[in-house]
């Protein structure tokens, strides 16, 4: 790993670009965690997550390498680079795996909560300031999940609790995202990311491996990695034409699609409780972005 490559030159703003980018960055994540949770029925969760972000690491080697050669692999900061690729790598796994037990729509809802546990971290961690109401809004959000997963009813089950354990993760992952920001390449780091988590996944594939029993289970598992991939692309593009206090609160449009695709493909949606917990923690969320302008998306997988 070398020194940080030069600050790329500032590209002009185009928010209808930006904004179009960014919604297929939601449809791309949404449609990715559906093709998930459909492979998890038959397949290992471990070997599904490896998959997604070897194929990521695949494509991004095919379409960057040409243009910045070794410069992909940059950074100043490799152990920040290597413990924030581990809590992705760690964060996917978890999200997923509760997919396999939850509805589609449930799981989304949960880890929305992502911005807001970012702002709290924030706090505890790098002595930034919250803006008024923050635990208000936090509160809000864990009794909208406790709605939707009802600890000690029929419908509570433990991968209830694996989304809103990825939320944590992915709030780690953000934080120090943010860290890196102007220190790394932008390029590098996504690779970087998704190289770690892909490598760290595979020391645990072997022992969670099932050969695809179809070609077209075989698309699938290569979908999810491409369609990844294409979401961190958009998201990316997104970024780079419009501010990202403009497209945050777009990022809730994921659980509108998120509520389709459950119908569509699974038959479910959620209950009048869910749908209550669902609301709480979609107010709570749009609360604190109108409030504190916060920029994380909440899309990513």
């Amino acid at each position: 790993m070398s020194a940080a490559p030069a600050v790329p030159a500032p590209i002009a703003q185009r928010p209808t670009r930006g904004i179009l980018l960014f919604l297929a960055t939601i449809c791309s994540f949404a449609t990715m965690e559906a093709i998930v949770k459909w492979l998890a029925q038959s397949y290992p969760v471990p070997m599904i997550t490896w998959v997604r972000y070897l194929v990521q690491v695949l494509l991004m080697l095919a379409l960057y390498w040409p243009r910045i050669g070794p410069r992909l692999f940059a950074t100043t900061r490799p152990g920040m680079q290597l413990l924030r690729g581990a809590v992705l790598g760690l964060s996917s796994l978890l999200f997923f795996t509760g997919l396999a037990g939850i509805p589609l729509a449930e799981a989304t809802a949960i880890s929305s909560m992502t911005p807001i546990l970012v702002t709290v971290l924030a706090v505890r961690l790098l002595g930034e300031r919250a803006p008024r109401g923050t635990m208000l809004a936090l509160a809000a959000s864990f009794s909208g999940v406790l709605l939707i997963v009802r600890p000690g009813s029929a419908v509570f089950t433990w991968s209830a609790l694996l989304p809103l354990a990825s939320a944590f993760c992915y709030a780690g992952y953000q934080l120090m995202t943010r860290r890196l920001a102007g220190v790394d390449d932008g390029d590098a780091t996504l690779f970087l990311g998704a190289l770690v988590a892909a490598a760290l996944l595979s020391l645990f594939v072997p022992f969670h491996w099932s050969a695809p029993r179809s070609l077209g289970d075989l698309g699938l598992l290569v979908a999810i990695g491409a369609i990844g991939g294409l979401g961190h692309l958009t998201l990316v593009k997104a970024l780079e034409t419009a501010p990202a206090t403009l497209l945050a609160p777009f990022g809730y449009l994921h659980l509108v699609v998120a509520l389709g695709l459950g119908l569509l493909v699974f038959g479910s949606f959620p209950d009048v409780i869910a749908l209550a917990g669902i609301a709480l923690i979609v107010a709570s969320g749009v609360a604190m972005l109108v409030r504190s302008r916060i920029t994380v998306v909440p899309v990513e997988d």
